[in-house]
């Protein structure tokens, strides 16, 4: 499985938006180069960090139809198919591979709640309707569904998926995924949607990351891949601990919470960094103002991402 195209540094690509909370094109085309720059090995669009669940369907398929042009197929573009419902997450499936993606990720469904059986047929019901790479999202925590291990390399080892992001925040049933997936001889590819514990991930036998923070800084997340692929663990440990620092710019924002205070503190980051031209959130989230804009400032600086 090391020849799959989808391993290494994969951003969860955060969307700029202009005052009036239309796609700022401009932005978006800086912020993925720049990415794509710094030597990452995929983007993920429309995922948790996109703030997919707050657009329409035709803002969706405008981000994918734009990020496709961008991107040009110079990296790997994963795509979210992120819905309620089964037939729902299909529809969305076979317009995403009308734009040319080079592969899907959907969640468990997340409004009529079933059980393990349901879910599991959820995934099944996805592939008969799609050839592409089609990743699971463990994403329990706006899901409400944890994502069992052993149905995970089940299913991968039918060939219903081809890999997993894990954001469930969960190491111990990340490692048990790990481990159940080696046994049987890897036919998932295993990224890490962590900011803080990537390096734990990569020490376990991660394929990959998806952290959100590489937004900011793909530089040292690019880095931290290669010196763990070097098995340059010291180094590796060292770019973690400067990533855990700079992931501090989400911890004190006290205006909101959630999405506000998360893809809300990344957007301000990008903001007063220069590569996006607002930090605008979609409705009804507002953008973050004042003194939580000063403290982003502050761990900028602090961890060499800005000039004072």
């Amino acid at each position: 499985m090391s020849e799959s195209p989808f391993r290494g540094v994969i951003p969860p690509v955060i969307i700029p938006l202009n005052e009036k909370r239309q796609l700022d094109l401009e932005a978006l085309d800086r912020s993925v180069n720049r990415m794509i720059d710094a030597g990452v090995d995929g983007l993920f669009f429309l995922g948790s960090s996109g703030e997919v669940a707050f657009l329409t369907d035709a803002q969706r398929f405008h981000v994918l139809q734009e990020a496709v042009s961008i991107v040009n197929g110079r990296v790997p573009v994963m795509a979210g198919i992120i819905d309620m419902e089964t037939m729902r997450v299909v529809d969305q499936a076979k317009r995403a591979a009308g734009f040319g993606v080079d592969a899907l990720v959907a969640t468990a469904p997340f409004y009529a709640l079933g059980g393990p059986k349901e879910t599991e047929r959820h995934f099944r019901a996805i592939r008969e309707h799609t050839d592409l790479p089609l990743f699971a999202y463990d994403l329990p925590v706006c899901v409400h569904t944890k994502l069992d291990p052993s149905m995970l390399v089940r299913l991968g080892e039918d060939g219903v998926i081809q890999g997993v992001k894990d954001s469930s925040g969960d190491d111990v049933s990340f490692r048990w995924l790990i481990l159940e997936n080696e046994a049987v001889g890897h036919p998932l590819q295993l990224l890490t949607g962590h900011e803080v514990c990537v390096d734990g991930a990569y020490l376990a036998g991660a394929d990959g990351s998806v952290p959100g923070l590489a937004n900011i800084d793909p530089y040292s997340y690019v880095e931290q891949w290669r010196a763990a692929q070097a098995g340059n663990w010291e180094r590796v440990k060292e770019l973690q601990d400067h990533l855990a620092r700079l992931m501090w710019v989400t911890r004190h924002v006290k205006a909101t919470v959630g999405f506000g205070a998360g893809v809300g503190a990344f957007k301000t980051a990008l903001w007063q960094m220069g590569v996006f031209n607002t930090n605008q959130m979609r409705e009804p989230v507002a953008p973050l103002t004042g003194e939580d804009v000063d403290h982003i400032v502050e761990i900028l600086v602090a961890e060499g991402m800005l000039e004072k």
